[in-house]
Order: structure tokens, then sequence, then C-alpha cells
């Protein structure tokens, strides 16, 4: 009788055994779950203005996917001219749950599309870009799951031809670099000087000086192409007098380096008298007027009265746009400097139909103020009065 108890005892831990193996070989597979769609919303149409290439088009929102387990996420924004997505293009990757397209990228796929403003050509100035949006387990996995396509459509105002602006070698002179922090040392989002008079470009850029190396920067004549680049001995050699807030950067390329304060500046290269130059930010654009103002405790720099008001310059094509420090507090915005009247507040733009930058809020006080959410700092506001958008970078 004790044999056979002492070999059921025996069978039991052996079972025992091959169970726990068969508990630590155990796969648990990543399989999509649910639905996966974009979460912002999207404009019945997207007007695109050279003159605002730099300026956010769309930013694509989501919330995350869910593959039934943890794991690593990697989001693949994907562009197409058609909706078949025969001829599919990489817009960008990112581990984020948001992924901005500016403008200029959105006048690319519509060239691509083959669209065009001149209204002599039998191509159309309005058309659809299509996008999508591929997440995928881990860095490079099969599992994935796409969201459905999501068509834009985009429409280039037509050059009537009446229009007699200056006259430059090209449209725009390029910058990039550390010293550009809306640029960076690549070409994602360069800095572009437009053509402002006879041979002269200038736009308001963000200038950096960390008192590090990382405010070095050069420009280029070609967007994209490094073999372009002019550096600062490149313009003294050309005779060019250069602003006492720049230096040759004494790196392997010689770079621009920015030794002034760190801030925004309006920005000129003028290839006729030979400066460069930086003075304070200028109206580069075309709006109904040449800033917008702004006071109220959320703008500490201003507060409620009219001493020292916020202005957001005109930039481009019904485009407000400008550096302030915020605070959580309301303000307002004013189409007149010193006017009470002429203020602009949150539910002005709502009824305008703007989408507002999640940082705000209607501060549901006596003028229905904006109110400042986000972590208080200095921030770059767009206000874009074609696209209906205001945005915070």
């Amino acid at each position: 009788m004790k044999k056979i108890k002492i070999l059921a005892v025996l069978l039991i831990s052996i079972l025992s055994f091959i169970s726990c193996e068969d508990d630590t070989s155990l796969e648990y597979i990543a399989q999509p779950q649910g639905e996966f769609t974009f979460s912002n919303s999207f404009l019945s149409e997207y007007v695109l203005i050279p003159a605002a290439s730099n300026n956010i088009g769309e930013r694509f929102t989501w919330d995350a996917a869910d593959f039934g387990t943890p794991t690593n996420i990697t989001y693949e924004l994907q562009s197409s001219m058609t909706a078949d997505f025969a001829e599919m293009q990489v817009v960008g990757t990112t581990s984020d749950n948001e992924y901005a397209v500016t403008i200029g990228t959105l006048l690319q796929y519509a060239t691509q599309a083959g669209l065009d403003n001149d209204p002599a050509t039998e191509n159309p100035n309005t058309g659809s870009i299509y996008f999508r949006l591929r997440a995928f387990a881990g860095t490079d996995s099969d599992t994935e799951t796409l969201t459905s396509t999501q068509a834009l459509t985009v429409t280039l105002p037509e050059n009537t031809g009446n229009n007699t602006g200056p006259v430059c070698d090209s449209d725009y002179l390029w910058a990039v670099g550390a010293g550009l922090p809306d640029a960076g040392w690549g070409w994602d989002t360069p800095v572009s000087l437009s053509c402002q008079g006879d041979g002269v470009y200038g736009w308001n850029v963000n200038l950096q000086n960390n008192g590090g190396a990382d405010n070095n920067f050069r420009f280029f004549t070609s967007e994209g192409d490094w073999g372009s680049g002019q550096n600062y001995p490149y313009f003294i050699g050309e005779g060019y007098t250069i602003d006492a807030n720049f230096a040759d950067a004494a790196d392997g390329d010689n770079n621009f380096a920015f030794i002034g304060t760190t801030g925004y500046y309006y920005l000129e290269v003028d290839t006729v008298n030979k400066t460069i130059t930086v003075s304070d930010p200028q109206a580069t654009g075309v709006c109904e007027f040449d800033q917008l103002w702004a006071v109220g405790a959320g703008l500490p720099d201003a507060g409620w009265d009219w001493a020292t008001p916020v202005k957001f310059l005109c930039t481009g094509e019904g485009v407000y746009s400008g550096s302030a420090n915020f605070a959580n507090d309301t303000f307002r915005f004013f189409t007149t400097e010193g006017d009470w009247a002429t203020g602009q507040n949150y539910p002005y733009y709502i009824t305008e139909g703007y989408t507002i930058d999640a940082n705000f809020e209607d501060a549901a006080d006596g003028d229905n103020n904006f109110r400042f959410l986000g972590t208080p700092g200095t921030y770059f506001l767009t206000i874009d009065t074609v696209t209906k958008t205001i945005t915070l970078e």
C-alpha cells in the first residue's frame, strides 16, 4: 500500500513539473484590438500659400493603438496622391500620438498631384491629398493596424498675373542649424527667407544663443541641397557687412554663430547693398491688419493695460504670429492698440469656425476671455485666418 502511495506522489510531482514548464513557455501574441482612427478634426479646405510654408498645415493626432498586450508602438504617417495608395510615401514616423505637417509639405504633395495656380494651364488648382496612419508593434513588425483613408482638399489660390512683386534670384533663401531652433540641423522644417524687395530676402525667425555650440546655422540657395550652402566666410568674401550679432562659428563648416540675445528677430539678407542684419520683428505678409494686439494677466509681460501690450505681426497671407510669455490666467486679442471695443474673445473665434489649441479654453468670465491652461513659459503663437486655426509651439 505504501508503494502505491509513493508512486502516486511521484506521478503528481511529474505532472506538476510538466505543467510548470508549459506555463513558462506561454507566448502572448500582439494582435490589433478595436478601432484605430485619427482624433483631430479636419478642415473642409486647406488653402496653401507659399508665404506661409513654415506654418503648420495640419496636426494629425490619434489615440494609442491597442495590440492586446504591452508593447512598444511605432506610428507611420503615410500619404498618397490617389485614394488606393498605389504609390504610397511615408511622411514621417513617431512614437508620439501626433505628427505635424507644414503648409510647405502640403504644397509639395499638391505639386505631385498635378495641381498648380496658373490659370493658363489645364491643371486644376484644387484637388485631394490622401493620408492614413499605420501603427505597428515594435520597430519593424508585420503586426500592424491602419486607420481609414483621410482625404484633405487642398487649394492653390490662382495667380492672376496682375501682381508685380519684387525680383530676386530665387523665391527663397533657406537656412538650417541649431541656432535656428525652429529648423535645427535638418530639412524637415527649414527657415525660409522670402523675396521681400529687389534682391532682398527677409523673414521673422527665432534665433538661439545658449552660450554653447548650439548657436550655429548656414544659408542655402536650394532647399534640401547641402551643396548649395553659403557660410560666414562666403559672405565676407563677397564683401558683405554682417551684423555684430553674428560671428564666424569657427567650426568644421565655418557656419554663422548667433552671439546676440536669444529671441524673435527680423533677419534680412540684402544682396544689393550686401548686408546681413537683424532687427525687431516686422509685418511680412498681407493681412487685414499689420498686427493683432493682446493684453491680460495670462500675458504677464502685458497685464490688463495698454502700457506694454503683446503684438502678433502679420507674417504671411492672413497669418499673425509671434513669441509670447504665457501664464495660467486670462487674456484677449484686439485689432487696434488701446481700443477695448476691438476685442476678439474666445467665442468670437469659435463662431468664426476656428480650431483653437487645446492649451486654451473659454475663461467663462464676464468677457469670455481666453484662458491659458498649459505649462507657463514662452511659446510661439500663430493665428491663421485662412485655415482658421490658433496654434502654439
